[in-house]
């Protein structure tokens, strides 16, 4: 059914918007997504349209293959090597600054101000919910940005935004994640266009809890106190928390080779890509039953199972095209231009915005560290819960993740060692969501062995990345005031929560 909803009314919003110029030009004139008393826009099918950017986006192949992925070291190039070198382009960071302005969050503006107009919290709360993901993603990649004064273009209100402080940002974000779980649970909703929960409001009330809950941990060591009371509200809050994998904030692509899984979209005309060292060590020390959905055997030796090093040059890195793994099968949309890895189903592979086993990770850091009402002896419950939702959510079974926890390496040991195994479960279980573990890597440390490669062109691993340089032209006062207090416009400038 998600995959029909997707597929229907992303088709739905390029046929309104195509009706719209057959039968007037003067339309040109007049933006589609800008609601007016008369003509309100269909929410539906806007909020489906800005999802799919949202998730195409974070978890697309720009994004996640050519910058957090290999930050976080679950892949490394092998081809064409510059952004796990650190060399990136200039253009590519610009589109993940201005992008979701002038796109997915300015959808979700107009979602949200038609559900404002009508009083219908459960159309609203979702669009306000995906705005908060977005640019907690946003402000986790590039620290002060927009955000009080942000999408007031079309209202006239501002065309040069301040930039707000991260402190700033992350205070707003969770209450107005607050505020649209205390609102939701009423109302006609979004329906079919809710391509995430079908319009259900109880799953939605779970999804912004749980993302408050990262929320408040990402501010751990900047702001305890606030931490830890946020950390209590979003366990207190109504409508609870996720119970089980079907929570899970996922995207399940239609696989028409029209709105395809991302990485498989990629992986049908790329060999870009292999297993890093760095992940694949962990994986195959530990027997970790999810090798074999998050890696291929290596051509060289289907045997075996092997990463390659991050941050190679082109001479160094292209030997390991046969020595090591490629991403797991599910990724590969069968057929390739270079030959057969997986099958058709892997258009459809899901992409996730946040899962249970995030959730349970979060909740055992809070009780290994007794934050949020939470103690030392809930650790381990949560713990384990979130290593079996990690496993069944790839394909593993319950009989496997039961055996996995009973290795002693893995078994939890609570204090700082427990810390370390929740926080390194937790690294392994985000794969494909490279942005989260590269946060929680510069929160943490965690794990300690992700370093820049030999032929990396910084001696460090980035902390944040640069402005877009449009800003320099178009809202230069505020860019430099941001600059002046985070720090310089650098790679390895830290932002407020990275202590």
């Amino acid at each position: 059914m998600k995959h029909t909803r997707l597929s229907v009314a992303l088709l739905a919003a390029t046929s309104l918007v195509a009706t719209a110029c057959q039968t007037d030009l003067t339309g040109l004139n007049v933006n589609p997504n800008s609601p007016s008393v008369d003509t309100p826009p269909p929410p539906g099918t806007i909020f489906t349209r800005a999802v799919a950017t949202t998730a195409g986006r974070v978890g697309g192949a720009g994004y996640q293959l050519s910058m957090m992925e290999l930050l976080a070291q679950h892949v490394a190039q092998y081809q064409y090597v510059d952004e796990d070198r650190f060399a990136y382009r200039v253009l590519t960071i610009d589109g993940y600054f201005n992008g979701p302005y002038v796109d997915d969050l300015m959808n979700y503006q107009q979602v949200y101000n038609v559900g404002k107009t009508t009083k219908d919290p459960n159309t609203w709360g979702p669009a306000s919910v995906m705005m908060q993901f977005a640019y907690q993603n946003m402000t986790d990649m590039f620290g002060d940005i927009p955000y009080s004064e942000a999408l007031q273009g079309t209202n006239g209100a501002t065309l040069k935004p301040k930039y707000d402080a991260q402190k700033d940002i992350y205070y707003g974000m969770v209450k107005a994640l607050a505020d649209a779980v205390t609102a939701m649970g009423s109302g006609a909703g979004l329906g079919s266009g809710d391509q995430l929960y079908g319009g259900d409001a109880a799953k939605w009330k779970k999804f912004a809890n749980a993302l408050r809950l990262r929320m408040a941990m990402r501010m751990q060591k900047a702001d305890a106190a606030k931490a830890n009371a946020e950390l209590a509200a979003a366990i207190a809050a109504s409508g609870g928390l996720m119970t089980s994998n079907a929570d899970n904030a996922t995207i399940s692509w239609p696989g028409d080779q029209v709105f395809d899984n991302p990485w498989a979209a990629t992986f049908a005309s790329r060999d870009d890509h292999r297993m890093s060292k760095t992940l694949m060590d962990v994986l195959l020390a530990n027997n970790d039953p999810r090798l074999p959905f998050y890696a291929q055997p290596t051509t060289a030796d289907p045997t075996k199972y092997a990463g390659e090093p991050n941050g190679l040059d082109n001479a160094s890195a292209s030997g390991y095209g046969t020595l090591a793994s490629r991403p797991g099968a599910m990724f590969y949309p069968g057929k390739t231009v270079y030959g057969t890895y997986g099958s058709s189903a892997g258009r459809a592979t899901p992409s996730y915005l946040m899962t249970f086993a995030e959730q349970n990770f979060i909740l055992a850091e809070a009780a290994n560290r007794g934050m949020g009402g939470l103690n030392a002896g809930q650790a381990a419950g949560y713990y384990n819960a979130a290593v079996t939702a990690s496993i069944k959510q790839w394909g593993g079974s319950d009989a496997a993740a039961a055996d996995f926890l009973a290795q002693p390496a893995i078994a939890y040991q609570g204090g700082a060692a427990g810390l370390t195994q929740i926080l390194t479960q937790k690294w392994v279980a985000l794969f494909t969501q490279g942005g989260e573990a590269w946060a929680d890597w510069r929160r943490t440390g965690v794990p300690a062995n992700i370093v820049p490669g030999p032929k990396a062109t910084l001696s460090y691993i980035p902390r944040r990345m640069v402005y877009a340089t449009s800003e320099q032209s178009v809202n230069n006062d505020a860019l430099q005031a941001a600059i002046a207090r985070q720090g310089a416009d650098a790679m390895n400038t830290r932002m407020w929560w990275d202590k």
